[in-house]
């Protein structure tokens, strides 16, 4: 973002020297009452066009000065544009581990400054809890998945509605029977201990669907692809979902996060390239955590007919898994039929066996690569040992569901200034400021939101606050800002790292409300105040709303911008009616592309 503040230029001393100072005193009044008149009467902002009727403040132009802005529309073939995944520049990059499917952002001079059109015949998205079950065809237009997978019961189409009938390639009695069974493996998963879970190649996110009504927390994980825009339909389901891959570079999450991980037939070949997936998996996994796996290798004794191989290649392929994984500290905890079950080792007892012998294979990882770094990080063949420091953050010693959520964090130590009181206040502010949200926008809290984003969010403070109402936060901590997102998993939320310079993973149209605390105004001296705000209006949904908390320095700047993405906003007073900060409350229109076969810009 780049201030607009005007630059004045110093006078020249030299020339005030042959000027009498009476004469120079005279210029000087006229050409300052000239210029202010010229200024006041022609570049004032007019705010009041944005703000709604009836906006509880006055709109004062006290910022840096605000140009008007306006985009064109993109083409209707960018319809499901994904900047950083998009498979236009596939060919670009190489195919060693999937990697084209990795993360890849376009330079600045190759960002598009267009607004992206919503489908012909787009509605606004069924509400939650019957999204869970059924979505307009018209929101996810894509036929390939229902061809494909309509055998196993992944989604049907009828009529003018996607069904999800919670089929999958390993469940074909439905995905509640499967889990069913996996709570009789694992009874850590019905008593609150388990909270948050990670779903990798998650097809249309049934598995983490059901697990919403168990009380457990699931990201559900997959790669933007040509034809099944698997996390497209799980956002418009309203479950939590964001665009990625295991390849080469750790997944944008802290050590020692998830309390559990799935793999239904995701198809990752977890024994190849020395078991760095494998190992990715464990870093992200709590000790104590839990790894299921459902399809091959598993119950290899009754399958192997069916997946096009021999027995004994599959015989081989189980115990390659097993050998690696009790290599990495997994014990086996349970297994019957298509699942297995093993458990991230609770202590460091394992590790230092392991770190004795020094054939051992994956070796542990050395102090000089942070457990914790997962922006643009590569993923190393060591394995992350949990900080031995840290007593407190595995399972077992984790307070369960719902508990965990005020119960202060261990790791909160690791900020910088962190400490339980502080903490303890968080909660406390946040509370304050979600009933003063709800008095401003009574959809929070209706079934009229469900996705929301904390686009730089502390300590999943909003989230928290939220937790009764039917809806889920995606808690974004900053790749730059300091590191409280462990914070946040400790509590039983689920977040993501982020730079908000780039585009976020996820498709076009997938949250009803966006937060931003203070974002502007962190950013400026980052990022371009535009492209941030057309990222927002990407992944906004037509209707959806945005809270926008921020300097009042920067507020009329923003609502400028929010103009020309043809938001309509009004600027309210905070909770605490702080003169130095303001809220705009947004709301995305829904619009149809007027330019179908044009160009971008």
């Amino acid at each position: 973002m780049k201030d607009n503040d005007d630059k004045y230029e110093k006078a020249e001393r030299g020339s005030t020297k042959i000027l009498p100072k009476t004469a120079l005193l005279i210029l000087l009044c006229g050409l300052s009452f000239y210029l202010g008149g010229l200024y006041c009467g022609k570049n004032k902002l007019q705010v009041n066009d944005v703000a709604k009727a009836g906006s509880s403040l006055d709109v004062v132009d006290n910022s840096p000065q605000v140009k008007s802005v306006s985009f064109p529309e993109c083409s209707s073939d960018y319809q499901d544009y994904t900047p950083c995944t998009d498979p236009r520049k596939w060919k670009k990059y190489g195919t060693h581990r999937l990697t084209f499917m990795e993360r890849h952002c376009p330079p600045v001079f190759d960002r598009k400054q267009c607004l992206v059109p919503p489908p012909n015949g787009y509605k606004s998205p069924i509400r939650w809890p019957k999204s869970k079950n059924e979505c307009w065809y018209r929101n996810v237009p894509y036929d390939w998945i229902n061809k494909q997978k309509s055998n196993q019961h992944w989604l049907k189409k009828e009529g003018d509605k996607f069904h999800f009938p919670g089929g999958g390639t390993m469940f074909p009695n439905g995905v509640s029977a499967y889990v069913d069974l996996m709570q009789d493996l694992i009874p850590e998963m019905k008593d609150g201990t388990i909270r948050t879970a990670i779903d990798t190649g998650c097809g249309v996110a049934s598995w983490g669907g059901d697990l919403l009504d168990r009380g457990i927390l699931t990201v559900s994980l997959a790669p933007r692809d040509n034809h099944e825009a698997q996390v497209q339909f799980a956002l418009e389901r309203g479950i939590p979902a964001i665009l990625g891959i295991i390849s080469t570079q750790r997944l944008p999450f802290p050590s020692n996060s998830f309390d559990m991980a799935h793999c239904s037939r995701c198809l990752i070949p977890w024994t190849e390239f020395g078991g760095v997936y494998l190992l990715e998996v464990h870093r992200i996994l709590r000790p104590g955590g839990f790894w299921v796996l459902s399809g091959p290798p598993v119950n290899y004794e009754n399958r192997w007919k069916g997946w096009d191989t021999t027995v004994e290649a599959q015989r081989s392929n189980y115990e390659k898994l097993q050998d690696l994984l009790t290599s990495m500290c997994f014990k086996m905890y349970a297994k019957k039929d298509d699942i297995a079950v093993w458990q991230k080792s609770p202590d460091n007892a394992c590790y230092n066996k392991l770190s004795n012998d020094p054939d051992a294979y994956p070796p542990k990882c050395d102090d000089s690569l942070e457990p914790d770094s997962a922006w643009y990080t590569p993923i190393r063949p060591c394995v992350v040992v949990p900080s031995p420091k840290l007593k407190k953050t595995g399972l077992e010693s984790t307070p369960k569901w719902p508990q965990r959520l005020h119960a202060t964090p261990e790791r909160i130590s690791d900020v910088p200034g962190g400490n339980g009181g502080l903490f303890k206040r968080d909660g406390s502010k946040w509370k304050a400021r979600a009933k003063h949200y709800k008095k401003l926008l009574p959809a929070v809290g209706s079934d009229k939101i469900r996705n929301v984003m904390d686009m730089n969010t502390a300590y999943g403070g909003l989230a928290a606050a939220l937790v009764d109402d039917p809806l889920w936060v995606m808690n974004v901590v900053p790749s730059y800002a300091a590191n409280t997102l462990p914070v946040v998993f400790d509590r039983g939320l689920i977040g993501t790292y982020h730079d908000w310079c780039e585009a976020f993973s996820t498709y076009p149209r997938t949250y009803d409300l966006l937060h931003v605390d203070g974002l502007f105004t962190s950013e400026s001296q980052r990022c371009e105040m535009k492209y941030v705000m057309l990222e927002m209006d990407r992944i906004l949904r037509p209707n959806g709303y945005a809270i926008i908390r921020e300097s009042s320095y920067f507020v009329d700047n923003i609502a400028s911008v929010a103009k020309g993405l043809r938001w309509s906003c009004r600027k309210e007073q905070t909770e605490s009616e702080s003169e130095n900060e303001k809220l705009l409350i947004c709301q995305k229109k829904l619009w149809y592309s007027s330019n179908a076969t044009s160009e971008t810009n």
